[in-house]
């Protein structure tokens, strides 16, 4: 990155940091900057020259920022995965579990879809999908759990990140780094999310502490996450920002409502 660049990413991430940014929760409800739960601003300055650790994992969040969208393919627990995910500027997330036969989750965000397969339109007699809206984003602990901007966010706010090493991973030459928090502190760095939001994702990582392992390539992009928490997640990232990653509705006339308060459990 050149140096203006740089210069000009270390004062957004002065600003972001400083939570003066605003972000999309897609629930309609703000982080209350004051709440017990956020984490005290960093009082570090990001820095075009910082290589330490803490200076990378910095960088690392200004490029999610302006990315935006990735594609991945995931290892959540025993369960393989792979979709798309949007995390800015409202949620958007596709997820096929366990190959392509079964159906698809599409969440844009406070909608939610399931389906596109041949078992739903049978179940439905004839739409392939069926949808359930509301006023929050649906399977939000489901992107949590995939989304590279919260772990991201609390790597950067462990003690004593650390670079393991560098490292060949797919044919690139990566950085690898790691991180150990807490789970109450992990979910505490989220200040884009709200406080029920993160009392969930706290309570999803389990007692005990969140490992988290980070491969960053020569632009500070996030190319595989490695969560030990409650349950192992191991999570590929690819396409960062690209204009052809597309997530859209089906056509309402092979959509069914959905029933119930609120989506199922993903089947």
């Amino acid at each position: 990155m050149a140096a203006p660049a740089r210069w000009a990413a270390a004062l957004l991430a002065a600003i972001l940091l400083a939570g003066t940014a605003t972000a999309c929760t897609g629930s309609g409800t703000a982080a209350d900057p004051a709440s017990p739960s956020s984490p005290a601003p960093s009082t570090a300055e990001p820095s075009p020259t910082d290589r330490s650790p803490h200076g990378v994992l910095l960088s690392a969040q200004l490029v999610l920022h302006d990315a935006r969208r990735a594609e991945y393919t995931a290892v959540l627990g025993d369960e393989d995965a792979k979709g798309a995910l949007f995390w800015a500027p409202k949620t958007v997330l596709k997820y096929q579990a366990g190959g392509t036969a079964g159906p698809t989750l599409m969440v844009l965000d406070t909608s939610a879809y399931l389906g596109g397969d041949p078992g739903t339109a049978a179940r439905l007699g004839g739409p392939h999908w069926q949808k359930f809206s509301g006023t929050r984003i649906p399977y939000s602990g489901l992107v949590d759990r995939l989304s590279p901007v919260v772990a991201v966010a609390a790597a950067a706010a462990a003690d004593e990140p650390r670079l393991v090493g560098e490292e060949k991973l797919l044919d690139t030459t990566v950085e690898h780094y790691r991180a150990t928090v807490s789970a109450a502190r992990y979910a505490a760095a989220q200040n884009q999310l709200d406080q029920g939001r993160r009392q969930a994702l706290e309570a999803a990582l389990g007692p005990g502490d969140v490992v988290l392992d980070l491969w960053l390539d020569d632009h500070d992009q996030l190319v595989r996450l490695r969560r030990a928490a409650a349950e192992v997640d191991t999570v590929d990232y690819t396409e960062f920002g690209s204009s052809a990653i597309s997530v859209q509705a089906p056509a309402e006339a092979d959509t069914a409502p959905g029933t119930g308060a609120s989506p199922p459990p993903l089947p």
